[in-house]
């Protein structure tokens, strides 16, 4: 199953909420995660550009597109960032791919 990693942002507003109303946030996130057919792998809270970040495993990128639809409508982030991770594993498939489509690519004004 592809794993996927989200970057979130909250807004001011849903920080105060939090601030008001303190808690575990991770039942919602797998309970939403569990909805798709998927699972949480981890959940984290950080300092930066964003506020925290979750890792998942879902069925597919339609799935990890219909997720952050879904939560961006909750209007309690301004923004989110959904990456699909890739082992290590699967690198060299993926530069023989690369030297594939290179081959056969012609850049702007090439």
């Amino acid at each position: 199953m592809p794993k996927y990693v989200i970057f979130f942002s909250l807004t001011g507003e849903s920080v105060a909420r939090f601030i008001d109303h303190p808690g575990d946030r991770t039942a919602a996130v797998k309970a939403m995660t569990d909805a798709t057919g998927g699972t949480l792998e981890s959940y984290y809270w950080m300092f930066g550009k964003h506020d925290g970040m979750v890792v998942v495993d879902v069925p597919d990128s339609q799935t990890a597109a219909a997720i952050s639809l879904a939560v961006s409508a909750s209007g309690a982030f301004r923004g989110l960032e959904t990456h699909e991770l890739f082992e290590p594993g699967d690198l060299a498939a993926l530069a023989e791919k690369a030297a594939t489509v290179r081959n056969v690519y012609t850049p702007p004004g090439g």
